[in-house]
């Protein structure tokens, strides 16, 4: 009996992963499609953002606690904001490792970003008491965009990125940003129903 019991839960828990996706997603316009690749034009939106140093993996987890702590209440006037997708994840400036052992590689910092829904304004959305939250303004923009699904890997990032980097460079389009990652599921969502995205913002 118990193997069934755990079955279910363990397909519970699975399928629950696409249902709890299932929430506010900025509304983009898309321009064009081949195959897997998109042009996406997406209007002005809002995000918070915090500043995460070191390996990708971990700063994306711990860009995510930080923010979905200001959402579930921690702000100046304890309000909730509602969770939406995706959750992005940008390199940012190379910093320097402060070990002493020169020859160790260099440590990035990460934008992780949670986009605020569109009924906010930046007047109206509570302020964050974490000093590492900042809320920010962001014009529209276009991005060409790659979509596939299973674990978003090192090695998947990184073939992903070159295949839109492929695309964009065969269709004489001009790069304004370094690659920005978009994860639309829970952890323990199956691999193929896991939605990823590698953008990258291009000039109109």
């Amino acid at each position: 009996m118990w193997w069934l019991v755990a079955g279910v839960l363990v397909v519970g828990a699975s399928l629950s992963g696409p249902v709890m996706s299932n929430v506010e997603q900025p509304q983009y316009r898309v321009v064009s499609r081949e195959g897997d690749l998109e042009i996406r034009d997406y209007p002005a939106m809002i995000v918070a953002e915090t500043d995460v140093a070191g390996e990708r993996d971990s700063a994306v987890n711990a860009g995510f606690r930080t923010i979905a702590d200001y959402i579930f209440g921690n702000n100046l006037t304890s309000a909730k904001v509602a969770m939406t997708a995706p959750v992005t994840q940008q390199a940012g400036e190379t910093i320097a490792m402060t070990a002493p052992v020169t020859e160790q590689p260099e440590g990035k910092t990460w934008h992780v970003r949670f986009i605020m829904p569109a009924q906010y304004t930046m007047q109206t959305l509570p302020t964050p008491r974490n000093p590492a939250v900042h809320l920010r303004a962001v014009a529209a923009k276009r991005f060409a965009v790659i979509r596939f699904s299973g674990w978003a890997g090192e090695q998947s990032l990184h073939d992903h990125t070159q295949a839109l980097e492929a695309f964009v460079a065969s269709h004489h389009l001009q790069a304004l940003s370094p690659p920005s990652y978009a994860f639309y599921n829970p952890p323990w969502t199956l691999p193929f129903l896991r939605r990823n995205e590698v953008m990258l913002e291009i000039a109109p």
